[in-house]
């Protein structure tokens, strides 16, 4: 195959070439579907592999029209006073955070991942709501989950997949406190200790 006669030497770098960014990103709910159901709090933190965090973003939501809440959920949420009275701060309507969220993705530099625990629920919301009022996912169809990566790591079996049984050097001494932006940027610094642990070992 000879070379492509049109490249130049000051040709930009294919697409390809932009490094993945990790979008870490934790939700909060009322229920456990989208739809019936409504995303009350977005966080997400972007991390390079070798563990910057380069940008956040976070919003408080309105809830969806028509929509009404769990009642496990909000049986639940009444168990954690301080994190219901922070996702309620200033809801913002739906429509345009969530453009705003894809013009943020959209400028990061990079091709973001979404990377979540669990990643079924989490991207679940954040897909059907970015769909729903963008018409568009930069994440495309896809969502890494962090357990399942740590299932693989750990050569377990996915229900023993649990954070007793984990190196306690993968947990940096960051809050979980189901609010949406801390545990995004918790779990995103754990996803990066996992990441840098597997490519040290297959290298």
């Amino acid at each position: 195959m000879t070379p492509d006669s049109s490249a130049t030497p000051n040709a930009k770098p294919a697409a390809s070439a932009r490094p993945e960014l990790y979008v870490s990103t934790d939700i909060e709910t009322d229920g456990p579907i989208p739809g019936p159901n409504s995303m009350l709090s977005l966080g997400s933190a972007v991390y390079t592999a070798d563990k910057q965090l380069l940008a956040t973003f976070t919003v408080n939501l309105e809830t969806l029209p028509g929509a009404s809440a769990d009642p496990k959920t909000a049986a639940w949420w009444k168990t954690q006073p301080k994190a219901w009275a922070a996702c309620r701060i200033d809801p913002q309507p739906v429509e345009p955070s969530m453009q705003r969220y894809l013009a943020w993705l959209k400028a990061l530099p990079g091709k973001p991942v979404f990377v979540g625990w669990p990643a079924a629920f989490d991207f679940l919301f954040v897909y059907w709501y970015l769909m729903r009022f963008t018409g568009e996912s930069p994440f495309s169809f896809s969502a890494l989950d962090i357990k399942s990566f740590a299932m693989a790591e750990l050569g377990c079996d996915f229900r023993a997949t649990i954070k007793h049984n984990m190196p306690r050097h993968w947990f940096d001494p960051l809050p979980h406190t189901h609010i949406a932006l801390d545990d995004a940027i918790e779990q995103g610094a754990m996803f990066c200790n996992l990441l840098r642990d597997n490519r040290a070992r297959t290298r």
